[in-house]
């Protein structure tokens, strides 16, 4: 019986600690909605603010505006937050490198500077057509209206 309970104690231990880690790795990231994603966007100098628009459509096509999403692929790379960067190309897993020179992990938190400087640079090298987000949900498609978050 004693053995039970100490089976029963090891199991509520662990479990605990990975509700723990689940919740600081929730609190480590945020959704954006269209118009905070837009000004952040412009601030941080992503681009003309012509094109702010069909960087919020690739943003919320890829990740729908959650900084802190991971996406493995059946090519066994993985994506990481609000661009979906992936590792394959553009980051590494666990330390810096890649065209980027990023570590993937940095892109899943709220800092956007890391991700915009690598999202630029991609951008620089493909266009919004290296994203497949953009192309299927973007591309010769309404884009968002930002007209009210300028305000």
């Amino acid at each position: 019986m004693r053995e039970r309970r100490q089976s029963f104690s090891t199991a509520s231990t662990i479990s605990a600690i990975l509700i723990v880690f689940a919740l600081c790795g929730v609190a480590n990231g945020k959704v954006f909605e269209k118009c905070p994603l837009a000004r952040t966007l412009d601030r941080q100098k992503i681009s003309s603010r012509s094109l702010i628009s069909n960087w919020v459509c690739l943003v919320m096509a890829e990740s729908g505006g959650d900084t802190a999403k991971v996406t493995t692929l059946d090519n066994e790379s993985t994506s990481y937050g609000i661009f979906q960067i992936n590792s394959k190309t553009w980051c590494r897993e666990g330390r810096k490198g890649g065209r980027c020179n990023k570590k993937c992990e940095d892109f899943v938190d709220e800092d956007l500077s890391d991700d915009i400087e690598c999202a630029k640079q991609i951008y620089n090298d493909g266009g919004f057509g290296a994203w497949k987000g953009w192309v299927s949900r973007c591309k010769q498609k309404t884009l968002p209206d930002l007209s009210s978050c300028w305000n």
